[in-house]
């Protein structure tokens, strides 16, 4: 296991890391649909060409927007932005047809090759881990109901303080992250803590654009899961907490309710615990 990163986050800092993760699993140019890209790329300037008509964009508002593209390229936060307030709405098209667990945005902070266990198991996590103890388990099911067995199901998410391993520095590298396999009954059970709802950064290009608008930052607690088989479509989503800030606002727009979590006390005694179950469609 690598050491943690060095002290003081930044956004442009985060930004940077998401923006050098996503370049890595870039497709070649080879595969661009030349057509596609035209047609995709015709309608998307057209309609913006539509907002500048409607609301009688100026020249210095034309220049602030220059000025404020150029940081978020400067920023790394190109990643952040597009996955805020653009993937919710690539998710729902992609997922359309979907007769299984409803899915929901990846987000830029998905990381391949999470420590792996079978069954159950206790997440990474420091000693002095701050949140409540969190039992997160249940059962992944072909759409007949029949368990799997051997799938993954990979968990990651945020610590007490809103912060990801490997994308805020002193976070040891694979904290709160973990993939298991499911044994013959389909079943999985990881021991965390409960995640608290946080911010995206708000110090560079994307809070900048967060603070001219009026909005807010917040983005509701939640536990990113990506769940797979042999012979099955992978799932991608989030599951969020009932009751839970900002589950009615979030910046993201990536709640739904099937994605809701109801914890009860723990059976232990100690913390929460919550069962939800995974259906995955054929492939």
């Amino acid at each position: 296991m690598s050491a943690p990163t060095a002290p003081n986050p930044t956004a442009a800092g985060s930004g940077r890391n998401a923006t050098e993760r996503f370049a890595q699993k870039q497709r070649s140019a080879a595969e661009v649909d030349h057509a596609r890209v035209s047609a995709i790329a015709t309608d998307a300037l057209s309609a913006l060409h539509e907002v500048i008509r409607e609301h009688q964009v100026t020249y210095d508002e034309y220049d602030a927007l220059k000025a404020w593209l150029i940081r978020v390229g400067e920023d790394g936060e190109w990643p952040l932005f597009l996955d805020v307030w653009i993937e919710h709405v690539v998710e729902e098209v992609a997922n359309a047809s979907r007769e299984g667990t409803t899915g929901s945005i990846e987000g830029p902070y998905y990381i391949p090759g999470s420590p792996e266990f079978r069954s159950e198991a206790t997440l990474p996590m420091r000693e002095d881990e701050k949140g409540t103890p969190f039992l997160f388990q249940g059962t992944v099911t072909d759409l007949e109901g029949e368990p799997i067995e051997d799938a993954r199901v990979e968990l990651w998410h945020a610590d007490a303080d809103g912060y990801y391993s490997q994308f805020a520095p002193g976070i040891p590298e694979w904290n709160l992250r973990g993939t298991i396999r499911t044994g013959p009954d389909g079943r999985f059970a990881f021991h965390t803590v409960r995640p608290a709802p946080y911010q995206i950064p708000t110090d560079g290009s994307c809070g900048a654009l967060i603070a001219a608008a009026g909005w807010h930052p917040w983005r509701p607690a939640h536990l990113h899961l990506k769940v797979s088989a042999p012979g099955k479509q992978l799932i991608t989503t989030q599951l969020y907490f009932e009751g839970g800030s900002h589950v009615e606002d979030d910046v993201a727009q990536a709640v739904k309710p099937e994605l809701i979590l109801r914890p009860t006390p723990a059976a232990s005694g100690t913390g929460e615990e919550v069962t939800y179950d995974f259906a995955l469609d054929p492939a």
